[in-house]
C-alpha cells in the first residue's frame, strides 16, 4: 500500500487502460464516418466504386507492406501471436498500432467490408504493453497480464460491453483463467468503461431491442433453427477464412497486390449486386434490423458472406465482428421470412449468436455480448442456447479456433520471414 513502486505501476496501469478508452472511442468515431463516406460516394456516383474499391485495396495493401509490415488481418490473432513469442515488440509496437487505425479506416473508406474491433484489439494491447516505457512491470504482468488487459479493455470500449470484454479476454484470448489475471482484467475494463462512457455516454451498441422474453414453443423452435443454420453458416466462413488464407500465403507473398486487387473485385461486385449495402462493417444495417424490424434483402447473408471473406483475405486490415454480426442479422431475417414461429427481433439476435458462436467458436462470448450490445437479458437463455448449437453444429463444417488458427498462420508467417531474412 506505501510502496511507491507499486503505485507507479498502478498508475501506469490506470493511464494505460484510460487510453484504450480513449483511443478506442475516437477510433469508433472516425470508422463510423469512413463508412458514411464510402455510402456518400457511391450514393452520389454508382459507378466508381467498380473501380475505387479494387484500386484502393491495392493502396492500402501496398502501405502496409511497405510501412506497417504485419499490420493486416484482425488484430486479435496478432495478440494471441504476441502471447507465444519473446520478441512481442515487432507485433505490438505503437507505429503498428497507428498503422492498424489508419489503414482500417482508410480501407472503411473504400467499401470494405471489415470492422474496427478486432483492431482495437491489437491497439489496446500494444498501448497496454507500452506502458513498460513508463515502469518496469513484473514478467508475469508483461507476458500474459497486460496483453489480456488490454484486450479485453479493446472490447468493452469497441461494444460499450464491459462483461465481454472479460469474458473474451479469458475464453478466446487466452484461455487460461487465474485470479490475478481476473484482477488485471477486471481493472483494466473498469477504466476504460468509464472513460469511454464519459466520452459517449452509457448507451448500448445497437440501442435497446424489442425482442421482450421467449415464452412460447415456437421460439424455441427458432433456436434450433437459427443455431443450427446460422451455426452452419459461421462454421462456413470460418472454413473460407482459415483454409483461405494458408492456401493463399504462397500466392499472397509472391503476389500480394494482385490478390488484394482480385479480392476488390469480388467485394465490390457483391457490393454491386447488393446495391452496396453489403459494403462497409454493417453497423449500421444490423442496427436497422435488431431495433427497427426492418428486413433485409433476401440474399444480403450472402453477399455480405462473400464481401467478408474477399475483404479478409485482400490482407488489408480490418476485424470480422462487426460484418458477422449484420451476417447473422439477414440469416434471422431470412429464417423468419421462411419460418416465422417467432417474433422478427428475437430471431435476428439468435441468427446473430447463431453466426458469430459459429465462425469465432467463442460461444460464451457471443451470446455475452450480443445480450449487452441490446441491452436485453430477456433473451439471454434462447441466446446461450443457440450460441451452444451453432458452436456444436459449426464443427462439421471448421472445427478450428478462428483467431488460434489465424494465430498459427501468422506465427509460421513469421518464421518465414526470419528464415528468408537469415539466408
Amino acid at each position: 500500500m506505501f510502496s511507491a513502486r507499486a503505485w507507479k505501476m498502478r498508475l501506469a496501469f490506470a493511464l494505460g487502460a484510460s487510453l484504450v478508452g480513449i483511443v478506442a472511442t475516437g477510433f469508433g468515431l472516425a470508422s463510423l464516418q469512413a463508412n458514411q463516406l464510402f455510402f456518400r460516394l457511391a450514393e452520389n456516383a454508382p459507378l466508381a466504386p467498380l473501380l475505387l474499391t479494387p484500386l484502393g485495396l491495392v493502396a492500402v495493401t501496398w502501405i502496409a507492406i511497405k510501412f506497417f509490415p504485419g499490420s493486416g488481418g484482425s488484430g486479435i490473432d496478432q495478440v494471441i501471436a504476441a502471447l507465444e513469442i519473446r520478441t512481442k515488440s515487432q507485433v505490438l509496437s505503437l507505429k503498428l498500432a497507428f498503422g492498424k487505425i489508419l489503414l482500417t479506416l482508410a480501407a472503411q473508406c473504400f467499401g470494405a467490408s471489415i470492422g474496427r474491433e478486432g483492431p482495437t484489439v491489437h491497439v489496446a494491447a500494444s498501448i497496454m504493453y507500452s506502458m513498460r516505457r513508463l515502469v518496469r512491470f513484473p514478467p508475469d504482468y508483461m507476458a500474459r497480464g497486460m496483453l489480456l488487459a488490454g484486450s479485453a479493455a479493446g472490447i468493452s470500449a469497441a461494444f460499450n460491453t464491459p462483461l465481454a470484454g472479460v469474458v473474451f479476454a479469458f475464453a478466446e484470448v487466452s484461455r487460461t483463467f487465474t485470479a490475478r489475471l481476473a484482477t488485471l482484467v477486471t481493472v483494466a475494463v473498469l477504466f476504460a468503461a468509464v472513460v469511454s462512457m464519459a466520452l459517449m455516454g452509457q448507451q448500448s451498441y445497437f440501442g435497446t431491442s424489442n425482442a421482450g422474453s421467449i415464452n412460447s414453443p415456437g421460439a424455441w423452435i427458432a433456436v434450433v433453427l437459427c443455431g443450427v443454420i446460422a451455426g452452419l453458416a459461421g462454421g462456413l466462413f470460418a472454413l473460407f477464412v482459415v483454409k483461405g488464407s494458408r492456401m493463399l500465403a504462397p500466392i499472397i507473398a509472391a503476389h500480394p497486390l494482385r490478390v488484394a486487387f482480385l479480392c476488390g473485385c469480388a467485394l465490390v461486385a457483391a457490393g454491386a449486386l447488393s446495391d452496396y449495402q453489403v459494403m462497409g462493417s454493417g453497423y449500421e444495417i444490423a442496427k436497422s434490423v435488431v431495433i427497427d424490424g426492418v428486413q433485409t434483402d433476401p440474399l444480403f447473408p450472402i453477399y455480405k458472406f462473400i464481401a467478408s471473406v474477399a475483404s479478409y483475405l485482400s490482407g488489408v486490415p480490418g476485424g470480422v465482428f462487426a460484418p458477422a454480426l449484420s451476417t447473422g442479422a439477414g440469416i434471422g431475417v431470412d429464417i423468419h421470412r421462411i419460418a416465422p414461429v417467432a417474433p422478427l427481433e428475437v430471431m435476428v439476435l439468435l441468427g446473430m449468436v447463431g453466426y458469430f458462436a459459429g465462425a469465432v467458436k467463442s460461444p460464451i462470448t457471443g451470446f455475452v455480448i450480443v445480450m449487452e450490445m441490446t441491452n436485453d437479458q430477456y433473451v439471454l437463455v434462447a441466446l446461450m442456447a443457440t450460441a451452444m448449437i451453432g458452436y456444436g453444429v459449426s464443427y462439421v463444417i471448421s472445427p478450428q479456433p478462428l483467431y488460434h488458427s489465424l494465430a498459427q498462420l501468422f506465427l509460421e508467417k513469421q518464421a518465414r520471414t526470419k528464415e528468408s531474412a537469415r539466408l
